[in-house]
């Protein structure tokens, strides 16, 4: 029996395990897998306190769980896969395993959402990927796009530059969501092209990625002026790399209330609509999605799981 069992291993998880187990709370992590969450997959952090001259995203994810792990957090590198939150104690399954937990923290994170066009699917893996820093290496001396608007789509197109022998960044809008700092880095670079009012519609290609289809309502498409509305253009190309946003890890958590993103909704700081099961990070922040605030409410939600702990104990 753990007092507290955390679902999630990135920033908000692990933040939440340090202040548990220094609270003398038994601590359980499930981390999945594949730990660490979004962080894993970026290369340099520059804007997380403590580091002036940055650090690197899996280096900083290290840091944190050896901490964790120090104060005495248990963690399992296997994947959740339900939880049972109508009798107490909580119940979570995780690999062949049933833990049992007195409080839950949920901070499963949010993974890459997908263009959900035809040919993307079945090319994941074979040309089509959300994470540059893992295979920007593999589009050495080849031609690739980046679709996005936001900071992620930015240092998408960056870590690219150093590899690919150029980089289209493709988006919807004409105004982007990114930073200007992001977005004057990006520009400043010349192997970075963009395409705006655009939307890839078809990613082209048998086994592997040749090209996409683009459809351009009155934007710069292919380097022209269009002013035809949807007029749709193929551009040959290596690899398609998609920075779109995040859906919430959230679908296989029964009796919690989600909005209408899927983002899980928070009554009372970090708590849920259960009673002793509270959330933390990009799970429920649809707004500032960046590790320092994940941190925060990691901290957060383990002070008011101690809190409610307390309560239950009186």
């Amino acid at each position: 029996m753990y007092d507290v069992i955390i679902i999630g291993s990135g920033p908000a998880g692990l933040t939440a395990a340090i202040y548990t187990t220094r609270a003398n709370l038994k601590t359980l992590i499930i981390a999945g897998s594949k730990w660490g969450g979004q962080l894993m997959l970026t290369t340099l952090v520059e804007n997380y306190p403590g580091f002036p001259e940055g650090i690197q995203g899996p280096d900083l994810m290290m840091a944190m769980r050896k901490q964790a792990e120090h104060h005495g957090a248990e963690i399992v590198d296997v994947d959740f896969s339900s939880a049972d939150f109508t009798k107490k104690p909580f119940s979570v399954s995780a690999g062949d395993k049933i833990y049992e937990g007195k409080s839950i923290i949920i901070a499963t994170g949010a993974d890459t959402k997908w263009l959900e066009v035809p040919g993307e699917k079945e090319k994941i893996g074979h040309g089509v990927s959300s994470c540059a820093p893992c295979d920007a290496p593999f589009f050495r001396g080849k031609n690739t796009i980046v679709v996005g608007g936001g900071d992620s789509a930015m240092e998408e197109a960056l870590v690219l530059t150093k590899f690919a022998n150029s980089v289209t960044l493709v988006h919807r809008r004409d105004e982007f969501k990114a930073s200007k700092i992001m977005l004057d880095r990006a520009r400043a670079n010349p192997k970075i092209k963009f395409i705006l009012n655009s939307e890839v519609v078809e990613v082209l290609g048998q086994e592997k990625v040749t090209g996409v289809k683009i459809s351009t309502k009155g934007g710069s498409a292919l380097g022209r002026k269009n002013n035809k509305t949807n007029e749709v253009s193929e551009m040959p190309i290596d690899g398609v790399f998609v920075a779109i946003g995040l859906l919430p890890n959230t679908g296989v958590f029964k009796g919690i209330e989600l909005d209408e993103q899927g983002f899980v909704i928070v009554k009372d700081h970090t708590q849920t609509n259960i009673k002793g099961v509270f959330v933390a990070g990009d799970v429920h922040d649809s707004h500032y999605k960046q590790a320092v605030t994940a941190a925060g409410f990691g901290c957060m939600a383990a002070l008011e799981a101690d809190r409610w702990l307390q309560d239950q104990a009186a």
